[in-house]
Order: structure tokens, then C-alpha cells, then sequence
């Protein structure tokens, strides 16, 4: 190996030497030479090892200690607070024709402009070498990463959110069948934060199933296993015969608690998604992204990519999320980034109790009126602040968790968001329906122009920013991967947000109710009414469940409001759609013919009632 004694000492090189893999050698040798570092230190999955890892967070100045054990606080820079979609792109050959959805590079252009970055970014300081599993250990779903980076904070956070996988390199036999990625803060200022921003770059190259991320430190940008491992799985599973999905894994209990029913669920941000994977009495597998495999028995089964929660902390309270806000305030493992330090103790925004005046926040020094550059009012938190911590740490942690084989999946859920349109809960009409349901999720966000209506954008799975593979090919292999099956999971679509008079027509723990229905409706306990959208709940179903978990009575005129068929919106979003998939190649003709024929069961419920807002029981 080509790697100076005094860079490479000879015990970390007998732990490379010990996993008998040709490429792994040169993958490091190769980045070594490039970026120059002053040392180098090999990571495996032993107790001293992972302890060397979040010692150094805290000895680097990554990372600081808060006063409960266990808890640490990061800063990301000013201007790294979030996911960068302007230079995150896929390397693709100059004759690639990709998506639309799609924001790529050509890929000798963008290898040799971040080669140029990476050489000697390094210097004086230490690369980790790390190893991790993307799945539970030992099990056919999962695929081995490996991790080059300068920062002890990105690796610790890589072993609270993924299984290690030292052993499991092992386990490859000299294989190359392995995603890497190769990370650098670049030059740090005064806070130990990134400096050259304008040079950072996320390129994802799906030819070698690598990630190159440069001048970053925010976790969504410098963490390759997380939303920049998605893009890789994704390409490879589109490539091979299952899915690799931005979903959510979770078990649903029934009200008698004898059974179990897995659900994996999909849902643009601020739709519900992580509130729906933590609804009381319900328990979690992933709160992110799960892969899917078709079963020798015909059934779908699915796996957490993840072990752990790199989760959204603001609005978290002991009313609304006691379980999350419980292992946030009590000793373990944890590492906050961006929220309020006052003397040791995290404040982040809503939650529940008064903020402090002054502390130490991702700006420096903090205080109450702080403006920045451009004379905007600085927040005591940063509103995109996080909380890394393993799942096992919840009270509500699924038992399997961590099963190599998976958990049975009898059921996916789609969530989107609008105030006007979309019932709370139904079911499509078949798989291949429940698949064109996914391809046409919306989100609505709110807008700066006081009592504009919400704009709404497509978000097809909750996938848009992680596509790397064309759209028809995406939608064929999910038609494709239900037609393996012999029992595909029923699809469901949410929306928790309908509003009547610019008010919620729904509480917050209503979910519960949707989720219950669900569960039930995939064991053929609840019956359902046909509408041109899908299957509704019926009334007596609804009344039964909302007296049986919240001993409230479910009115007739609750039900009316919230799951009539509102004809004009609905099809003014499917026109948005014919237009977004008109422009679109290689789509699937059942799913042209899904679009076609909900808008003419549509127009022919407006003829037959003679209304354009029709009545669940009506139907």
C-alpha cells in the first residue's frame, strides 16, 4: 500500500489489511494520497474504537458537552443550516437523458472539479476511516458503507444513526459490492464551522456508488449514509427487483393489543410523517427511509436503513411528543445541533417552556433583538435544529427493530397536505391505483401574501429530491414490484390538515383514529365505501373507533365536513398533474389511464348528483 508509515501506522493498517478487500485498499490509498491528511485512524466496531470517535467530537471542539450525561450540542455555521439542493447533483454521463425532476451534472466536469477540491483539503488534520451497514446486520436487505471524513462529529453521528459494520466488510469476502463516501469539512474558522462555502459541493456518482461532499458540515450535506446513501440505493434497486423508499417503517396496534400490523409510510416534509410513525400506543421501526423486498412467501417485507433519528427538535413538548421530549431531557447518548446553549442546558423553539434571554446559539454569542448581516432577527434556535439519538433509546421502539429478515408489511401509507381538497384518509382502489395515489401526493405550503390559499407542490412518494433514475422507470419497477407479490400491500393516502373557516377540521390525535382504521381494513374488519377517489370509512366505523379510543362522540356533521368529495378541487389537481406528467417520457400507459379514469368518474358523480361538493353518504 502506497500510504507513508508515519500517515498509516502499522496497527491501523493490519485493520484494514485484516478485512481482505482489494478495493477498500484502494479507495483509501487513493483519498490519502489526494487529501493529504496529517493522520490516519481505522475505525471498527469495537467498544474502544466507537469511544475514541465521540471523544474526539467533544476534544476537536465539534462538538461540546452539555451538563446531563450522555448529551452533547454542534454548531453548523450560519450559512450551513440545511440541505443544499443547489450543489447537490448526480454525476451522469454527457449523453444521459434523466428526469425532469432531476438536478445533475456531467460527470467528468463535476470529478475534476471536486478532485480539485479534495486535494490536500486534509492537511493537518485526521481522516477516520469508518465502516457501517445500511440495514440490520447480517441480513440480505442490507448493503456495507464505507466512511472517509475529517470530522469526528459527522462519524459520531454515523455511529448513533447506523449499525457498524466492520464485520460485515468482513462478511463481503473481498467483494466490492459496497457503497463509499468521502467527506471533508474543508477549512474551518474560529468555531471550528466550514469556510469556504462557495466551494461546497455534494455529487453523488451513481457509476462507482459513491458520494463526494466537500465544505459542509450540517449533516443533511456532510452524512453520505443518510439522504445522499438514499440516491445510491435508489439507482442500484431500480436496477435490480426491489424498492428503496423515503418511508417511514412502523407497527400498528390493534385496540385489543394482540396484534401487530406493519405500515410504511411516505410523506413530504411538515405532512405528518414522523407525528404519524409516533403516534401513542403505536410502536417504531425507522422514521426515514426502509427498503422492500419481495418475500418466497409473496408477501412485501422491509427493513429500517437506519438505527437511529436525526429528527426535526422544534415544536417537540412534553404535551404533544412525550415520548421523543422524554428521551430529549433525560441521560443518554445524544447529540443536539443548532439549538440554545445556556449554561449546559439545550432551549430549542416551542418547546413549552420560556426561552433565556441570552446563550450561545449557531451565531456565537446570542441575545434577544441579534440581528444578522443583512439586518434580519437572528432565532435563539435555528427552526431546522436537530436531535441525533438511537431508535432503541424510545420507549416506543419496535422489538423487530433490528430483524435481518424484516417485518411483513400488509400496508402503505401516503401523506400529503391541503387545506381544501383531499379527505383525511382512503384507500385506493388497487395496487397499481395506490401506485399512481403515491405519484400525485401534494404539499401545501403557507405563502408571505396575507389570505393568499397555500401553494401546492408535487412531491410524487416523497421522493422528488432523491430521484435518480427516470420517472417512468421508477413508477414501472413499483407496478412491477406489486405484481411480484401475492398479497401487495393496501395503499392508503392521509391529509391531517382540512380546514373549514380557516380551522382545523381535525385534532392532532385524530391520526390515531385513521391508523386504527387502516389496520382494520387490511384484516377485512372494516367495511368501506367506493368513491372516485377510493375507499372512504364509513360512518359507523368512524363513530365506533373515536368512542372506543377517545370516548368522544364522532358527530354525522363532523363526518359530512371532513370526508365529502370536493369535485372542483379535485379536479383542478388533477390538471396540475396531466400537466406535470404530460412533459414526462416513458410513463407507464395504466398510469396515464389512472388519471384519465378518476377524472371521468369524477364528472360523472357531478352529473348523477347534480352538485359539485357530494356527501359521504350520498355515496
Amino acid at each position: 500500500m502506497n500510504i507513508d508509515k508515519t500517515i498509516l501506522d502499522e496497527n491501523n493498517l493490519k485493520k484494514l489489511e485484516e478485512l481482505k478487500n482489494p478495493k477498500v485498499m484502494k479507495i483509501v490509498e487513493e483519498y490519502v494520497n489526494l487529501c493529504k491528511p496529517r493522520n490516519v485512524t481505522v475505525i471498527t466496531d469495537s467498544n474502544e474504537d466507537i469511544s475514541y470517535v465521540r471523544e474526539l467530537a467533544v476534544k476537536s471542539g465539534e462538538e461540546s458537552k452539555l451538563k446531563m450525561e450522555g448529551h452533547t450540542i454542534h454548531f453548523d455555521g450560519m450559512i450551513d443550516q440545511g440541505r443544499d439542493k443547489k450543489n447537490t447533483q448526480v454525476l451522469l454521463p454527457k449523453d444521459a437523458k434523466p428526469s425532469k425532476f432531476l438536478k445533475w451534472k456531467e460527470r467528468a466536469e463535476g470529478l475534476k472539479e471536486v478532485m480539485g477540491f479534495l486535494d490536500g483539503i486534509m492537511k493537518g488534520k485526521e481522516m477516520l476511516v469508518c465502516f457501517f451497514c445500511l440495514g440490520p446486520n447480517n441480513s440480505n436487505f442490507s448493503i456495507p458503507a464505507l466512511q472517509l471524513t475529517d470530522s469526528s462529529y459527522v462519524l459520531h453521528s454515523e455511529t448513533i444513526l447506523y449499525r457498524l459494520g466492520y464485520g460485515e466488510f468482513k462478511r463481503l469476502n473481498g467483494s466490492g459490492d459496497f457503497f463509499y463516501f468521502v467527506h471533508s469539512a474543508g477549512e474551518l474558522d474560529e468555531r471550528n464551522n466550514s469556510k469556504n462555502i462557495d466551494k461546497r459541493r455534494i455529487y453523488m456518482d451513481l457509476q462507482e456508488n459513491r458520494v463526494l461532499t466537500v465544505n459542509n458540515q450540517y449533516a443533511g450535506n456532510s452524512v453520505g449514509l443518510k439522504k445522499l446513501a438514499l440516491r445510491l440505493a435508489i439507482n442500484k434497486s431500480n436496477k435490480e427487483d426491489w424498492l428503496c423508499e423515503h418511508m417511514f417503517v412502523m407497527g400498528v396496534h390493534a385496540l385489543d393489543g394482540k396484534r401487530v400490523t406493519y405500515f410504511t409510510g411516505a410523506y413530504p416534509s411538515a405532512c405528518g410523517k414522523t407525528s404519524t410513525a409516533m403516534v401513542p400506543g403505536q410502536s417504531i421501526i425507522g422514521d426515514d427511509i426502509a427498503y422492500l423486498r419481495a418475500g418466497d412467501d409473496g408477501i412485501a417485507y422491509a427493513v429500517n436503513v437506519e438505527q437511529g433519528i436525526f429528527g426535526i427538535i422544534k415544536d417537540i413538548n412534553s404535551m404533544d411528543d412525550p415520548i421523543i421530549y422524554t428521551a430529549l431531557t433525560t441521560p443518554r447518548e445524544l447529540i443536539f445541533s443548532n439549538v440554545l446553549n445556556v449554561d449546559g442546558v439545550p432551549h430549542w423553539l416551542n418547546m413549552g417552556k420560556e426561552i433565556p434571554s441570552k446563550g450561545i446559539n449557531f451565531s456565537g454569542e446570542w441575545y434577544g433583538g441579534k440581528k444578522d448581516k443583512d439586518g434580519k432577527l437572528i432565532d435563539p434556535a435555528h427552526k431546522n435544529s436537530r436531535y441525533t439519538i438511537r431508535i432503541n433509546e424510545l420507549e416506543n421502539a419496535d422489538p423487530k427493530a433490528d430483524d435481518p429478515n424484516g417485518v411483513p408489511v400488509s400496508g402503505f401509507l401516503y401523506g400529503g397536505r391541503d387545506a381544501d381538497t383531499t379527505v383525511p384518509v382512503f384507500e385506493s382502489l388497487s395496487w397499481s391505483h395506490g401506485v399512481y395515489v403515491g405519484a400525485i401526493v401534494e404539499s401545501e405550503t403557507t405563502t408571505a401574501t396575507l389570505g393568499k390559499a397555500g401553494v401546492r407542490t408535487h412531491d410524487p412518494m416523497a421522493n422528488i429530491d432523491f430521484l435518480v433514475v427516470p420517472f417512468g422507470l421508477y413508477i414501472k419497477n413499483h407496478l412491477a414490484f406489486g405484481d411480484r407479490l401475492d398479497k401487495p400491500p393496501r395503499i392508503f393516502h392521509t391529509n391531517y390538515f382540512l380546514k373549514h373557516n380557516g380551522e382545523f377540521l381535525n385534532s392532532k390525535l385524530d391520526k390515531k383514529i385513521w391508523l386504527l382504521w387502516v389496520e382494520g381494513r387490511v384484516h377485512n374488519e372494516f367495511n368501506a365505501i367506493e368513491t372516485p377517489i377510493g375507499f372512504i370509512p364509513t360512518y359507523d366505523d368512524l363513530k365506533g373507533l373515536f368512542k372506543k379510543v377517545f370516548d368522544r362522540d364522532y358527530t354525522k356533521e363532523e363526518y359530512e365536513q371532513q370526508f365529502s368529495i370536493r369535485i372542483p378541487k379535485l379536479l383542478e389537481k388533477l390538471d396540475r398533474m396531466e400537466k406535470v406528467y404530460g412533459q414526462e417520457e416513458g410513463l407507464p400507459e395504466v398510469f396515464l389511464e389512472h388519471l384519465k379514469q378518476e377524472k371521468e368518474r369524477l364528472l360523472k358523480a357531478k352529473e348523477k348528483f347534480g352538485k359539485e361538493v357530494i356527501g359521504p353518504f350520498e355515496f
